[in-house]
């Protein structure tokens, strides 16, 4: 091929290669420039993380990650309009989805932090501010001598909120646990081994107070009522193999097993169609067995 043509042809890949490159450029425009609040400016450029190279920027914790569907990090950093040493990290993180980046916001949102209102769900504390949004996960954190202070905090997240898609809110499967008893901000996703056990894949869990006593309820909701009968199944033959002999009632299509679990003693445990549902450390048989009618009603509907 001669020299001219080669040119023309590596001209010709590089443009059809650039939209490949413009779907992930986008990300680092979620960071506002140059400046994120009241005249604090970007120092330097937007770093981009994969999933090969976050722990490059979060050593020890990018495992916590992966499960919930991470696949880009944008990061940057902001200094104080007059003391460089003063400065804001701000991380804005890709998950798999709106329930992934809860599941992660959960993770770190602490009962005693002040929530506010931004995206699906904000707290903040002296140090540092989350909040997730659609499917993205947005962390800034004091680096310096100083911090920031709430004012400019809450002004960078707002300012990054209006760079994301629009607010679809919270997961519309929290509402099954929008029930009297289940403690607020108790509520997380977890995307992997829910309660440690591989057969329920993910859910949600929550604390909640049943005459007095707290007990944790929890919510798997499988692919279809098969996927969630196998996992049913194989609860009941975990607990046989710890040599605990459940007690298993069905009726209309609903089982319903009490058991005392090794690692979580007295459990209420249903499926009924493609949710598992149950609480653990129960104190209450009879409360229980209600408090899961009434999140079975709820996730139904969603």
């Amino acid at each position: 091929m001669k020299p001219a043509c080669l040119l023309i042809v590596l001209i010709l890949c590089l443009f059809v290669a650039s939209p490949v490159l413009a779907a992930e450029n986008p990300m680092a425009k979620l960071l506002p420039a140059p400046s994120c609040a009241n005249g604090w400016v970007m120092d330097g450029t937007v770093n981009l993380y994969n999933k090969d190279t976050l722990f490059e920027r979060i050593n020890g914790e990018s495992e916590l990650y992966f499960p919930y569907g991470f696949d880009t990090l944008a990061s940057a950093r902001y200094a104080h309009p007059k003391d460089p040493q003063i400065a804001m990290e701000a991380d804005v993180y890709r998950m798999g989805s709106l329930l992934d980046a809860f599941g992660m916001f959960a993770n770190y949102r602490r009962a005693d932090e002040p929530e506010i209102a931004i995206g699906g769900g904000g707290t903040i504390s002296a140090s540092q501010l989350f909040f997730y949004q659609g499917r993205y996960l947005v962390r800034l954190q004091a680096s310096g001598p100083a911090n920031p202070g709430a004012e400019v905090f809450q002004a960078c997240a707002r300012a990054i909120g209006r760079n994301l898609p629009p607010n679809p809110g919270q997961p519309k499967e929290l509402g099954a646990f929008d029930i009297p008893g289940v403690e607020k901000r108790s509520e997380r996703y977890i995307a992997s081994s829910l309660l440690g056990y591989d057969f329920f894949r993910h859910g949600l869990m929550a604390d909640v107070v049943l005459n007095n006593q707290t007990s944790q309820l929890f919510l798997v909701n499988e692919d279809s009522p098969e996927t969630a009968r196998t996992a049913f199944d194989r609860y009941r033959v975990y607990l046989k193999a710890s040599g605990i002999e459940p007690s298993v009632r069905e009726t209309a299509g609903l089982r319903l097993l009490t058991a005392v679990d090794p690692l979580y003693g007295p459990v209420v445990v249903e499926q009924s169609g493609r949710f598992v549902m149950g609480v653990v450390r129960v104190g209450d048989t009879a409360a229980a067995q209600q408090l899961l009618e009434q999140v079975r009603k709820r996730a139904a509907g969603r």
